[in-house]
């Protein structure tokens, strides 16, 4: 099966990049958010994000016009109705994916492949919600969508591989480069990339050494591009700390278990970049440290 026609349901910030990169690929492009001051906000920072790569000399105008002839937004899950692939990037809520697969499920035709962009949530969870078990898999993108090359493929036990090999194919027209995982909570990048940064966590709230010093150490050290707690910040400590309670729920395994300190930020609304406050005040005109 060749996908030629591609819906996104979630306008957020990875909706809106995985909606960029489809349309930008020559994917016919329609998607859904709940409301249209939303749906409009999320359109605004796709169409910022495209005027970028003009202005970098990534994209041509022709080609930024094209990307945006081939895209359109709506509020309606029956404008998906004639789509071939279906990727859903809501909020990290099992029973919200859970409700929307099941109606996805209703309003798509049987050949519709359907995808969670989830970055810790066994794909059967979504898959057992659907009439279509062997056509649901884990479609997980990296943050910033348009910019990181890779996309985690998570197969189920009921994804066939037609479905993987559609997907495969699909994800490697957008430019991406494919790794393939076991449906196991975090899959590959979460369940190797969460405890380091739990750690981090651990050793600044045990006073082993300073925010700064601790992202300059990775930063230098490693050759990362940006330290734990400045990364903490741009992922969004509050996504963290769902990641990370979905991981020891699964494992019960002492590295996944959210320190104190993560809970007690989220709780007070420190949840990064997004809020103006993380490990670092942004509204008050802090910064992470220059290496």
């Amino acid at each position: 099966m060749d996908i030629k026609t591609v819906g996104v349901v979630g306008c957020g910030l990875m909706g809106a990049g995985i909606a960029e990169v489809c349309a930008r690929s020559g994917y016919d492009t329609v998607v859904r958010e709940v409301t249209d001051e939303v749906l409009e906000k999320g359109m605004e920072r796709l169409r910022r994000s495209i005027g970028t790569a003009v202005e970098r000399g990534k994209l041509s105008s022709e080609e930024r016009d094209a990307a945006l002839g081939r895209l359109r937004g709506s509020t309606r899950l029956e404008e998906l109705a004639d789509r071939d692939l279906v990727i859903e990037a809501v909020v990290e809520s099992l029973d919200t994916k859970r409700e929307l697969f099941r109606t996805l499920d209703a309003v798509c035709p049987p050949h519709t492949i359907l995808a969670s962009n989830t970055s810790s949530i066994p794909i059967i969870e979504m898959a057992s919600a659907t009439q279509r078990p062997d056509r649901v898999l884990g479609m997980h993108f990296m943050n910033p969508v348009p910019v990181m090359r890779l996309i985690e493929f998570v197969q189920a036990i009921t994804t066939s591989e037609e479905t993987l090999a559609t997907a495969r194919a699909f994800g490697e027209s957008l430019g991406k480069r494919v790794i393939v995982a076991k449906d196991r909570a975090g899959f590959i990048v979460n369940m190797l990339l969460v405890p380091y940064l739990l750690e981090a966590i651990r050793m600044y709230e045990n006073g082993v050494a300073s925010r700064e010093d601790i992202d300059i150490g990775m930063v230098l050290g490693t050759n990362h591009p940006m330290g734990p707690l400045t990364l903490l910040d741009y992922v969004g400590l509050d996504t963290t700390y769902y990641i990370a309670n979905i991981l020891f729920e699964e494992f019960r395994q002492s590295q996944y278990a959210p320190p104190p300190l993560l809970k007690q930020m989220v709780t007070a609304g420190f949840h990064g970049r997004k809020s103006g406050r993380g490990f670092y005040d942004y509204a008050g005109g802090e910064q992470p440290p220059k290496v």
